[in-house]
């Protein structure tokens, strides 16, 4: 971005990239999955590099709302210092943070999960895909709580999976009634409370009653917390956990 405001430009988008596609081996796969995507479909993108922060998404969930206050103050100032218009992010937690909880402290700015973005860029001709690899076969997406029941978010993914003329076959728990992967509300970064069960666990069962082929995610944190599920259920071998974006990208015709 430093860049861009260098030449006197401005970017289409500003993509978000979140700390799971910086830094996590795993989400790092998805950021470039998305950035092919991007290119592609010739967006004119730019990302912040080492000027971006985390949104504070986890430090407001775990109660330190101070915390996330400074984080955000910090994040807002580079965004507005860059004349920021609309950003396209892969993560629902920095989605959600970004979208509803950034225009009180200043942040006012369009904000687009990538399944929404991709599925524009699909509506728009601007790109296109066939079901190539994934055509006919059993899959089954996984709703996250921060693009699903948080913001409303159903038909964006399906209408992605659909176009890949996959065999969609829906969770009983699913949309407005889906069950958390288990990592939302900072639990990702803390150990489990007593109980019989953890959450990932009892989500993965209700996974696997689909017999899928392919879980689908739109959410690193889904999906790191689902991969979990099937290593414990050793059915690694059977199962495999994609981003939308990934199998987009992984499509034959790209």
């Amino acid at each position: 971005m430093a860049e861009y405001m260098a030449q006197g430009r401005s970017p289409e988008v500003l993509f978000w990239v979140g700390c799971a596609g910086s830094f996590d081996d795993r989400a790092k796969k998805i950021t470039k999955a998305f950035v092919k995507l991007l290119h592609k479909a010739q967006v004119d993108f730019a990302v912040l590099g080492t000027e971006e922060s985390c949104t504070g998404d986890p430090a407001k969930r775990a109660g330190n709302e101070f915390l996330f206050q400074m984080q955000a103050m910090m994040n807002i100032q580079v965004l507005n210092g860059y004349e920021i218009k609309k950003i396209i992010t892969a993560c629902p937690h920095c989605f959600n943070t970004i979208k509803n909880e950034y225009p009180g402290l200043g942040g006012n700015y369009e904000v687009m999960h990538h399944t929404e973005f991709l599925n524009s860029l699909l509506t728009e001709g601007r790109l296109s895909v066939a079901g190539g690899t994934y055509k006919g076969k059993r899959i089954t997406y996984h709703d996250p709580c921060y693009l699903g029941r948080a913001n409303n978010i159903y038909e964006a993914p399906r209408d992605l999976l659909k176009k890949l003329e996959v065999e969609l076959i829906e969770m009983k728990r699913c949309k407005s009634n889906g069950l958390c992967c288990g990592a939302g509300g900072a639990q990702m970064f803390k150990e489990a409370e007593p109980g019989d069960k953890e959450i990932f666990l009892e989500r993965t069962e209700d996974a696997l009653e689909t017999e899928p082929e392919v879980i689908a995610a739109a959410c690193p944190f889904c999906n790191t917390m689902i991969t979990d599920g099937i290593k414990s259920k050793e059915k690694e071998a059977d199962v495999k956990i994609l981003d939308i974006a990934e199998m987009i990208a992984n499509a034959d015709n790209l």
